[in-house]
C-alpha cells in the first residue's frame, strides 16, 4: 500500500495526523483576581493612611491652638492675679494710710484736750498768782498802814496833836486807811486797828 511505502530518506518524515492527532487547544484561563485584590488593598491602605495623617493633623492643630489657648489664659490670669495683688496693695496702703489718719486725728484730739487742760492750768496758776500778788501787796499796805497806825497812836498818846494830824493826812493820801485791820489784832480788848484810829481821828481832826 502506499502508505505502507517506505520513504525515502531524503522526504521529510511527516507522520500521520489520524495516528497523532492534534491535541486540542487549552483553553485560557480568566485573570486572576489576586492583582486587583492588591490593587485595592493598597489604595485602602493609601486612603487609610491619607485618613490618619489628616487626623493626626487635625489632632496637632487642635493641640497647638489649646496650647495657644491656655497660654493667654495663663497670661490673662496672672495679669488679673497682678492687677489683684497690685489693688491689694493699693488698698492695703490706703487703708494704713486712712488708719494713720485716724491715729492722727484721735492724737490731735488728745493734744487738744491737754492744751485746753494746760491752758485751765495756767489760767488757774495766773489766778493764783494774781491772787497771791494781791494778797502780798494787800499784806504790804497792811504792813504800811499799821506803821502810820502806830506813829498816830504814839503821837496821840503824848499828846502830839499837830504830829498826829500830820501822820493821819499822810496815812490818807496814801489811801491806806482802809488797809488797817478791822479785827483786835493789838492784844487789847478795846479796840481793833481801824476802830482806834477812826477814834484819833475825830480827835484831831475837826
Amino acid at each position: 500500500m502506499a502508505s505502507d511505502r517506505r520513504k525515502s530518506p531524503s522526504e521529510p518524515f511527516i507522520e500521520d495526523a489520524h495516528r497523532y492527532p492534534e491535541e486540542p487547544q487549552k483553553k485560557r484561563r480568566p485573570p486572576s483576581p489576586e492583582p486587583d485584590a492588591r490593587r485595592r488593598r493598597v489604595q485602602q491602605r493609601r486612603k487609610r493612611n491619607s485618613v490618619f495623617r489628616y487626623i493626626a493633623f487635625l489632632f496637632a492643630a487642635a493641640f497647638v491652638l489649646l496650647l495657644y489657648t491656655f497660654m493667654l489664659e495663663r497670661r490673662q490670669s496672672q495679669q488679673q492675679i497682678d492687677d489683684l495683688k497690685q489693688s491689694n496693695s493699693a488698698a492695703q496702703t490706703l487703708q494704713g494710710l486712712i488708719d494713720e489718719n485716724g491715729q492722727l486725728k484721735t492724737e490731735t484730739e488728745q493734744m487738744k484736750d491737754q492744751i485746753k487742760e494746760l491752758q485751765g492750768q495756767l489760767a488757774a496758776a495766773e489766778e493764783e498768782q494774781g491772787l497771791l500778788q494781791a494778797q502780798i501787796q494787800g499784806e504790804q499796805k497792811t504792813n504800811m498802814a499799821m506803821h502810820w497806825f502806830w506813829q498816830i497812836n504814839d503821837a496821840s498818846v503824848r499828846g502830839k496833836t499837830k504830829l498826829c494830824r500830820e501822820l493821819i493826812t499822810a496815812l490818807e493820801e496814801a489811801k491806806l486807811q482802809d488797809c488797817l485791820p478791822k479785827e483786835n489784832i493789838t492784844g487789847t480788848d478795846r479796840f481793833s486797828p481801824y476802830d482806834r484810829y477812826m477814834e484819833i481821828r475825830g480827835k484831831v481832826i475837826k
